[in-house]
C-alpha cells in the first residue's frame, strides 16, 4: 500500500485514493434565478433519522453553486443503473431539462422521473467544507422504488455487474 500526505502530494493522488470508495450517484435539483437547476453529485449521505437529515457537498467552483447554497429547498434524486445519461446530462449543463417529463413538488422543485429514491428537502444548514460546502437538508418527503443503483468508483460509472 502506497502512503502519502495529501497536502504535500498532488491533488490527483488524493482524488485517486478517494476514488477507491464506491458511491451512489445523485442529481440534485432546485430553482434558481433563471429557472430549474440540476447538478450531478456523488457526495451524498444520510446524517440523522430524528430529525430526518441528509447532506451533500457541491463544489464552490461550480457555476451552479450559488443556486444551491442559497436554495430554501432542493430535491435529491438517487439514480438507477439505467440512468447514466441523466447523470451525464446534469454533469454537463445546469439547466438541461429539455425533453424531460418533470413534475414539481409543492415547493416548485423540478422532479426527475425513474429514480430509485428521492428526498425532497428544506435547507437546514450550510457548513464550510474547504473547496466544497456541506449542505444539510431536512427531509420533508421521501420516495423509493426497487432497482439497481448507478455507482461511481475509480472515476467510472457502472453498476454491480458492469463498469461504464
Amino acid at each position: 500500500m502506497d502512503q502519502f500526505t495529501p497536502e504535500s502530494s498532488s491533488p490527483e493522488d488524493f482524488r485517486a485514493a478517494l476514488g477507491r470508495y464506491a458511491t451512489g450517484v445523485t442529481v440534485v435539483t432546485t430553482v434558481g434565478n433563471r429557472g430549474p437547476v440540476g447538478i450531478t453529485a456523488n457526495s451524498f449521505t444520510s446524517l440523522s433519522l430524528a430529525p430526518p437529515l441528509v447532506l451533500w457537498c457541491p463544489a464552490r467552483s461550480s457555476a451552479r453553486f450559488p443556486a444551491f447554497e442559497t436554495a430554501r429547498h432542493y430535491a435529491i434524486h438517487v439514480l438507477a443503473a439505467d440512468q447514466l445519461e441523466l447523470c451525464r446530462r446534469f454533469a454537463r449543463a445546469a439547466a438541461d431539462f429539455d425533453g424531460l417529463p418533470t413534475e414539481e413538488t409543492p415547493e416548485g422543485l423540478p422532479l426527475l422521473p425513474g429514480c430509485l429514491a428521492r428526498f425532497d428537502c428544506a435547507a437546514y444548514a450550510v457548513h464550510e467544507g474547504g473547496d466544497h460546502a456541506i449542505l444539510v437538508g431536512r427531509v420533508l418527503r421521501a420516495s423509493l422504488r426497487d432497482g439497481e443503483p448507478l455507482l461511481f468508483w475509480g472515476g467510472r460509472y457502472g453498476d454491480f455487474l458492469h463498469h461504464g
